[in-house]
């Protein structure tokens, strides 16, 4: 088998007392998209605050293409190919489209392949390119997500971690940013998502995750867990007949 992009080995988190993350495993392949599933305080966030280094497991460790990613910065996670998109999008406000997308950059001398996935970011949104010299924060949440998402590819990443990407947007740009997330997997980025919009998530993922309370309940194809009942209650707000 070989060896996964991403993988938990029993990690363990804590803040301060408080036991978040207990024992959890996941494997995620190149090429994949993932998404992992669950309630409010889950630990859900934490599990991408560890990925890029803001926590780090009291037990168990992170890899990273077969190798460990104990005591490496965040700053170098960004550099060997690990983005972040983070939830509520956390954009520059003050600072132009432009100088956000460049900030997605700062891992990476300029050049050549800047103004590839500058042109990548355009084809993906040409809104982005219309609005290069508007302040972020004067844009529509479904624009600055858009930024969020570019200025995360400008890291050229081999694995994007999304953070609610759906968060706070209106359906028609909820659709739309999906359909990029594909369009981004197809591309050859690898996609490890937390969202709570399961039926949406769940019909583009390959693969899912389901955490209460900071464990693994659930895993498997994702085409088999949207038929799993106890998903369909509790994630797809449906009812089942007795």
């Amino acid at each position: 088998m070989n060896e996964p992009l991403l993988e938990f080995n029993a990690v363990d988190t804590h803040y301060g007392d408080l036991h978040v993350l207990k024992s959890v495993d996941y494997r995620i392949e190149a090429g994949e998209i993932v998404c992992l599933l669950g309630g409010n305080a889950s630990g859900k966030s934490t599990t991408m605050k560890a990925i890029m280094g803001i926590v780090r497991p009291t037990r168990g460790e992170v890899l990273y293409e077969g190798r460990s990613l104990s005591g490496v910065s965040t700053a170098e996670r960004v550099r060997r190919g690990i983005a972040p998109v983070l939830e509520a999008r956390r954009l520059f406000p003050r600072m132009t489209v432009y100088e956000n997308l460049e900030m997605g950059a700062y891992t990476r001398p300029r050049g050549p392949e800047f103004d590839e996935d500058l042109a990548r970011v355009f084809a993906l949104f040409p809104r982005v390119e219309e609005r290069l010299r508007q302040l972020a924060g004067t844009l529509s949440g479904g624009e600055q997500q858009m930024v969020a998402i570019g200025r995360a590819l400008m890291a050229h990443p081999k694995l994007l971690c999304m953070d609610e990407p759906s968060m706070g947007l209106s359906p028609a740009y909820v659709e739309q940013v999906f359909d990029i997330i594909r369009a981004i997997n197809r591309q050859g980025t690898t996609i490890f998502m937390v969202e709570q919009n399961a039926n949406m998530a769940l019909q583009i993922a390959n693969r899912a995750y389901v955490l209460q309370t900071g464990q693994v309940v659930l895993s498997g194809p994702s085409a088999e867990l949207r038929q799993n009942e106890q998903i369909r209650r509790a994630y797809l707000g449906e009812m089942t007949v007795t």
